[in-house]
């Protein structure tokens, strides 16, 4: 959280305490009160936008204990759902990822996900559909889903990853470029199975108070957005931890 260095911040404590106490005895605030905050808080603006920040800070802060918490209570549905795409399934450490084929962020982070996938072998990525991004993102996700069983995922997913303004023909495109059945893929992406299963991932993604994508989960540590730093380092966390316990 930002400390407030500034005078004029630490004095807004100081000058409100004083103004309380001076009023404590009364019912309500009299309007001179008001005036007097008001006028401090025109004079120094700036405590406002550092008031706001902070505020901001603390609510992540507070959405990350929440996600933490349920973590533990749908481990099962985050890392061993049988309907998600795994890359790597006999890998160790589970890193699931919440993300949308349209998401920009998600997108510029993918190329450095898949490469410390394939030099880490221990790593299984579990690949969670979170549609934000409306039909395109829907009819994107339900292909990759509807080709689960075709033995190419990892090339399916860098290559829907790696087109610009994705789109439900781009995506069609793409899978018929790997030599990817269509009929059966979008047999399967269309089903109602299929479609329960991203109600499903948006039901937990909810649960888990994600508000928005990349998410990712690695044991019971959540990182919000593409921070591939702090991705790695409870990776690194989860190894050592599993090291000295074996």
């Amino acid at each position: 959280m930002t400390l407030l260095r500034r005078a004029a911040p630490l004095a807004l404590p100081l000058a409100l305490s004083s103004l309380v106490l001076a009023g404590c005895d009364q019912a309500k605030p009299d309007k001179a009160f008001g005036e007097k905050v008001r006028a401090y808080l025109l004079e120094h603006p700036e405590v406002l936008m550092e008031v706001s920040q902070a505020l901001q800070e603390k609510q992540a802060s507070q959405q990350l204990v929440s996600a933490q918490k349920a973590i533990g209570q749908y481990r099962q549905a985050i890392e061993r759902d049988p309907r998600d795409v795994v890359i790597n399934p006999a890998g160790t450490i589970t890193v699931t990822e919440f993300f949308d084929y349209r998401c920009g962020y998600c997108r510029h982070a993918a190329p450095e996900i898949i490469d410390l996938v394939q030099k880490n072998p221990d790593i299984r990525l579990v690949l969670k559909e979170f549609v934000i991004f409306g039909r395109d993102s829907e009819a994107a996700a339900r292909l990759m889903l509807g080709a689960k069983d075709q033995g190419k995922s990892l090339e399916l997913h860098k290559a829907l990853m790696a087109e610009n303004a994705l789109d439900a023909a781009g995506a069609l495109r793409i899978a018929k470029g790997l030599g990817i059945d269509l009929d059966k893929a979008k047999a399967v992406g269309e089903s109602e199975a299929v479609s329960q299963h991203l109600a499903d991932t948006e039901a937990l993604a909810k649960t888990l108070a994600l508000q928005g994508t990349p998410a990712f989960i690695v044991g019971d540590t959540l990182i919000p957005g593409a921070d591939i730093n702090a991705l790695k380092l409870a990776i690194e966390q989860t190894r050592a931890s599993r090291a000295k316990a074996g």
